[in-house]
């Protein structure tokens, strides 16, 4: 007789149960081997995103039909940001609230640690790299880290579970102040005429209101939200669908593809590549030297090594005008799938170490 295969769980739903003390991280990977090969395939979103540049660099709106996008791609990136609010579990952050060293060391990473090698790239690539390379790389190194699939991989790695919670979800929540102030001071600024009273607008408005609102409104969507994953999933990869397509449109028109190059391509994979290695290595190696536990460390390796893709395209399109927008967050883009296929590789090795 065949045994029972165990239920497959949303990754998601693998830290509620860590965190209530249902399931053990160390579990996790031997009851969901799926997830440990699932990230190493070509991300189907992955697959969306360049289908959307496709159809925009064929089919890009303009006139009217662009006016009448940007006003919908406003209304999106508002919503988005109301169920980011609507999905901050407070419980979450209190249960990881104690691992301070955690904390510090991959928000450090992601805030401290990446806008350095972005500028000391940006600064190296003078002369040789396409600018728009150079401050898409840069805008790249400023956002927070992502949520859900640094839980997972912390989760399938047997990881300080609770501590990634929090992190992962600080990480956000800092980046909707920090990343603005970061790009208005690094990027915004000079030539380009630093940061506007209308920017300051839009990132309260579009931002900033959306998530408190959505975040005041949890004990009333709390329900709704949970019971309804797959369609919340679906709406938030709909709306960056929606700012790629809005954005490639825009940047199609004034001439994206005639000013980068598939050497532009290349050159972008292979910084991307080195931004990633660098940031899996050195938060590896902070942490060590911290004297953290194992478990500590890859809490802190998946929260600071991260970029949020979800977080990023809505912020782009808040904070860049649409003619600079599709250059900012092709870096993005690509960096996403990368990220999933190297820590999917990083979470295996990091499960198959011995049992404590």
């Amino acid at each position: 007789m065949q045994p029972t295969p165990p239920p497959r769980l949303h990754p998601v739903r693998l830290w509620q149960l860590c965190l209530n003390r249902r399931v053990r991280p160390v579990c996790i990977a031997r009851r969901h081997p799926v997830l440990r090969v699932k990230a190493l395939r070509l991300d189907p979103f992955l697959v969306a995103l360049v289908a959307t540049v496709v159809l925009a660099s064929l089919l890009p709106c303009y006139g009217e039909g662009a006016r009448v996008m940007g006003w919908v791609t406003d209304g999106a990136i508002a919503l988005l940001f109301f169920l980011h609010g609507a999905r901050l579990s407070r419980e979450a952050i209190l249960a990881g609230l104690g691992a301070w060293r955690i904390h510090g060391l991959a928000l450090g990473s992601t805030f401290v640690l990446f806008p350095a090698m972005g500028l000391v790239l940006r600064a190296l690539s003078h002369g040789w790299l396409n600018p728009a390379i150079a401050d898409g790389l840069l805008f790249l190194c400023l956002l927070p880290s992502t949520v859900q699939s640094s839980i997972a991989f912390t989760s399938i790695a047997r990881g300080n579970v609770p501590a990634a919670v929090c992190s992962a979800s600080a990480s956000n929540l800092i980046g909707i102040f920090i990343t603005p102030l970061l790009t208005g001071l690094l990027l915004l600024g000079g030539p380009r005429g630093g940061f506007s009273l209308h920017a300051v607008e839009a990132i309260m408005l579009q931002l900033l209101l959306p998530f408190v609102l959505g975040h005041l409104s949890r004990p009333l969507t709390k329900a709704f939200l949970e019971g309804h994953r797959s369609v919340i999933g679906k709406v938030d990869r709909s709306v960056i669908l929606l700012v790629v397509y809005t954005a490639f449109s825009a940047a199609v028109i004034e001439g994206l593809w005639h000013k980068y190059s598939w050497s532009d391509l290349g050159w972008t994979v292979a910084l991307n590549a080195v931004l990633l290695a660098l940031a899996l290595t050195l938060t590896r190696l902070v942490a060590r030297w911290a004297g953290l536990k194992r478990e500590d460390e890859i809490a802190v390796v998946f929260c600071g090594s991260k970029k949020s893709l979800a977080s990023g395209v809505p912020m782009a399109g808040v904070l860049f005008p649409p003619t600079l927008l599709g250059p900012m967050i092709l870096p993005l883009m690509l960096y996403h799938q990368m990220q999933l296929m190297a820590c999917a590789v990083l979470a295996r090795r990091y499960a198959a170490r011995p049992a404590q």
